[in-house]
């Protein structure tokens, strides 16, 4: 039995997909398979586009699966839900972001960190993600979004916000903490408003000096200018976490000085070269890379 829309049999799915590395996206249809027990319909009413969708079409991470239809920054309206699910309905609006998919008993799935399953399963690649009219996922990674958030608001927070917003709570960061972004781009300004709305002391960092004022109007205490080196001699010994969204490689050893002992520095993108940060510099405050 189905609530809402039954699913019964295959519908057809309108999307847009690259048909290989590195094309434009073209109108492509699929077909939906039947609605299992666990999963849910979505009709899809926005969806954000990231920098990892680029990086599938193009293949840039070496497996892309073909026709991709790109998308995990999804916002829609559950049609129908399967029979073994009871705490999603129709009508109800949801978010789904990278993931879709795990196999539910592992150890990882079985503490709540399914993002570490061996059998986690990707919205948009090996499945057809969210430039689509219709979504079908797992019921498990359908998250219910607030009446009061816009969903066009809600739709980067699936990827780009839990990206700075996980290791913020997952490292422990507290209001009395003081927090550096570095870099202020897609992820930076989503980075320093969290950490400001935590009521940490918050410090942007970027080569752009025209970025100061933007980020000081997203809740940044300070700017520092890391064009200038004698701007980050400043900072040693004052942070307690410096979150790392820039891509460019840098000079880490002035960064990790910044920290204060057992401070840490986190990163979330990838960097094109090894990172090198001497191990003297990370004993030395007893700082956690």
């Amino acid at each position: 039995m189905f609530i809402g829309l039954c699913l019964a049999s295959n519908m057809k799915i309108n999307a847009y997909a690259a048909n290989e590395a590195g094309s434009t996206l073209h109108p492509f249809s699929f077909e939906s398979g039947l609605l299992k027990d666990t999963e849910v319909l979505v009709k899809v009413g926005h969806c954000g586009i990231c920098h990892s969708d680029l990086h599938l079409i193009n293949n840039d991470w070496r497996g892309s699966k073909y026709p991709l239809v790109p998308g995990h920054e999804v916002v829609g309206t559950i049609l129908a839900v399967g029979e073994s699910v009871s705490w999603l309905t129709a009508g109800q609006t949801v978010g789904i972001g990278w993931q879709s998919g795990s196999c539910g008993n592992c150890e990882w799935c079985l503490t709540g960190q399914e993002q570490l399953c061996a059998k986690s399963q990707a919205t948009c690649n090996g499945r057809f993600g969210g430039f689509a009219d219709h979504l079908v996922v797992d019921a498990r990674f359908a998250f219910p979004i607030p009446k009061d958030l816009a969903p066009e608001n809600a739709a980067p927070l699936l990827c780009g916000g839990i990206t700075v917003y996980s290791p913020l709570r997952n490292y422990g960061v507290r209001h009395f903490h003081k927090v550096a972004v570095v870099g202020i781009g897609g992820l930076g300004h989503l980075a320093i408003q969290f950490a400001h709305a935590m009521g940490c002391e918050v410090w942007a960092i970027s080569s752009s000096t025209n970025k100061e004022q933007e980020a000081k109007a997203l809740g940044a205490d300070h700017f520092c200018a890391s064009e200038d080196p004698s701007n980050l001699k400043r900072l040693k010994g004052k942070l307690d976490f410096i979150l790392v969204t820039a891509t460019a490689d840098l000079d880490w050893k002035p960064y990790v000085n910044a920290l204060r002992p057992t401070g840490r520095i986190c990163f979330v993108t990838g960097h094109a070269t090894e990172l090198d940060i001497p191990a003297s510099a990370l004993l030395a405050n007893k700082a956690i890379l």
